[in-house]
């Protein structure tokens, strides 16, 4: 099976977040994000909610040790693992305290473990009166952007959405793909060097982007960028930031493309990445 097609509805499941003060993001996750911590070993904590599922680790803060993508059954994931390694890359069995049963996991050029697996019924797990807000992508920095989009895309079988493109020296700026029709479940920005940039939570609509600001209003937790309407993505969305400095943002109405749908070049500016307004440059 192509590597596309055996990738293709994949989506992001959690990801890991490292923090010189594991504790205090625990306590600021449970209440400011509405997920309930699980203890797991080596001092991790799971951070599980509506759809949205980190673990936090003892660690350097604003750092990308890694993230997990749900393939959605054990046949797709021993044809992705197949065909993934076809493309010359070596992979690992893996276990994960998120995924059920084996998992497959890989490094990518930026030394970020990228884990393969099925959804458990745990990470799946609603809670009624929390507000919606489904893990939906992850972002980091890289001073080589093109090199991850070409790795995520030649040998993983993401799909390239959009590129931004600055026009002094025709250097990709901004490199956003997709693993199902949501715009992008990862993108790069180009920045001196490497780092964690964003997680992304994907609600319903407008009113509950509002919900959410008022939420983090009450908890005194100010509004960092937004709210705006991305171009690349044609998202509604507002940021935050965690203790550690890291960028959680929150999003309604991400554009969907279907798998032959060409991508498209923006150029690079503030309303590329704002169409409302102002805007948080990279680079």
């Amino acid at each position: 099976m192509p590597t596309r097609e055996a990738l293709w509805s994949s989506t992001l499941h959690h990801c890991i977040i490292e923090s010189e003060d594991p504790k205090r993001l625990v306590d600021i996750y449970e209440d400011a994000l509405q997920m309930q911590p699980t203890a797991l070993d080596g001092s991790r904590t799971a951070m599980i909610g509506n759809g949205r599922a980190v673990i936090i680790s003892p660690g350097q803060s604003e750092t990308v040790p890694g993230f997990a993508f749900n393939v959605g059954g054990h046949n797709r994931l021993g044809a992705l693992r197949e065909a993934i390694e076809a493309n010359g890359v070596t992979t690992q069995s893996a276990r994960s305290a998120l995924l059920e049963g084996e998992a497959f996991s890989l490094v990518d050029p930026a030394g970020v473990q990228v884990t393969f697996g099925c959804a458990g019924a745990q990470a799946g797990e609603e809670t009624s009166d929390a507000l919606a807000g489904r893990l939906q992508h992850i972002v980091y920095a890289s001073p080589d952007p093109d090199d991850v989009s070409g790795f995520y895309q030649d040998k993983l079988g993401f799909v390239l959405s959009d590129t931004v493109l600055r026009d002094e020296d025709e250097q990709n700026t901004a490199i956003f793909i997709r693993s199902d029709p949501e715009h992008h479940s990862l993108a790069c920005f180009r920045a001196p060097e490497f780092r964690f940039d964003h997680i992304a939570l994907e609600t319903t609509g407008w009113m509950d982007i509002r919900d959410w600001a008022d939420h983090f209003a009450e908890r005194e937790i100010p509004i960092w960028w937004g709210p705006g309407r991305h171009g690349p993505g044609n998202n509604l969305f507002f940021m935050v930031r965690d203790p550690d400095g890291n960028r959680i943002e929150i999003s309604a109405e991400c554009e969907h493309m279907p798998m032959d749908m060409p991508p498209r070049v923006w150029p690079h500016n503030e309303r590329t990445l704002n169409l409302w307004g102002g805007a948080w440059m990279r680079s």
